[in-house]
């Protein structure tokens, strides 16, 4: 199969567009800057197109795959998306944003007739609690409750610091009876052991609140990062100004900072760093709790796209329709990728 690249010369692009070329995949770079793209191609010696997202239906002859890396998503992946539709292509990206999520899983259908796959989110964001939960469900299929978490603070990419600040006034959300629910920044205060030990969390607005209702259909879904009180306390109070960032000159602005500064971790520190995932899944009597130790998110990122990828190269009968990781291949995908350790299960009473 033939893999377009888009947003390739991007912070996570050119890692992922790197790995893929190392794996022998039949990859084509693109991107609407020619310079950046054409010069890509030419160190890793890869076709390269060069096209605005709009203009993406004239430039998918012959590619079987799209792997969008061009953040913020909910600018890119709408044309891009149209695209596959009409020419019957794969559509992945390595988003986290929760518009994305949303309204792919409601183009469930439009795939299935097109036969072709629509999979967002196939990197840190949301390979490995997404895989969690679909193994929580398996471990559970009666829970009712489904709380995810993970803790892996370090050096962001220009990329994803645009994303969060493009969904930034929106606020965090949660899951209730099958819906999503606007809730307070940094609320729902509570303990939680990642893998070394207790700490204080607070609910954050992940994807998986998007997509692990529909890897394990179940309607109450939270997910928590860990957060020191005091910061917690000053992201509650400091969360009217939020809504400053839904002004378009002030959020453009802060896009271009973060791409100026925002460089990304470094070769050492994808290499030497940590995650750690935790969730639990509950019916009010019964909770069962698993946990992963992964590599560095970037680094996870880069693996678990092109391994995704790479799957669908190797078979000839891909999941059509809208898919997450877990439902794409199994919860054990996230076991694939190098330096993934678990999953690490307990079963406790409620």
């Amino acid at each position: 199969m033939s893999i377009l690249i888009y947003g390739a010369y991007g912070y996570t692009g050119e890692l992922i567009a790197r790995e893929a070329v190392s794996r022998d995949l039949d990859v084509v770079l693109a991107g609407r800057n020619g310079t950046k793209t054409r010069g890509l191609g030419a160190m890793l010696d890869a076709e390269t197109r060069v096209f605005e997202v709009a203009d993406a239906a004239a430039h998918l002859d012959g590619i079987d795959i799209v792997l969008n890396c061009a953040g913020p998503f909910v600018k890119t992946y709408g044309p891009l998306v149209e695209a596959c539709l009409e020419t019957a292509t794969h559509y992945l990206d390595i988003t986290g944003e929760f518009p994305v999520f949303e309204d792919l899983a409601e183009r469930d259908r439009e795939a299935e007739k097109a036969g072709c796959m629509l999979l967002p989110g196939i990197g840190f964001d949301v390979v490995p609690t997404d895989c969690v939960a679909g193994h929580l469900h398996d471990r559970h299929p009666e829970a009712t409750e489904l709380r995810l978490g993970f803790d892996a603070l370090g050096a962001i990419s220009g990329g994803t610091a645009a994303s969060a600040l493009e969904l930034a006034g929106d606020g965090a959300k949660i899951r209730r009876d099958g819906k999503l629910v606007d809730v307070p920044v940094a609320s729902g205060r509570r303990t939680i052991d990642f893998g070394e030990g207790p700490r204080n969390a607070v609910r954050i607005p992940w994807g998986d609140v998007s997509t692990a209702y529909y890897t394990t259909g179940i309607e109450n879904i939270e997910v928590y990062a860990p957060m020191p009180d005091s910061v917690a306390r000053a992201l509650r109070l400091s969360a009217p100004a939020t809504s400053l960032l839904d002004v378009e000159p002030i959020k453009r602005g802060l896009q271009w900072a973060a791409r100026s500064v925002a460089t990304g971790p470094s070769e050492q520190q994808r290499e030497r760093g940590r995650a750690l995932i935790w969730g639990e899944a509950s019916d009010g009597e019964r909770t069962v709790t698993t946990r992963l130790r992964t590599p560095e998110p970037y680094a996870l990122t880069v693996d678990a796209a092109t391994t995704a990828v790479a799957r669908l190269d190797e078979t000839d009968e891909a999941p059509i329709g809208y898919q997450t990781p877990a439902s794409a291949f199994d919860p054990d995908f996230v076991l694939e990728l190098d330096g993934v350790e678990g999953f690490f299960d307990e079963d406790d009473a409620a």
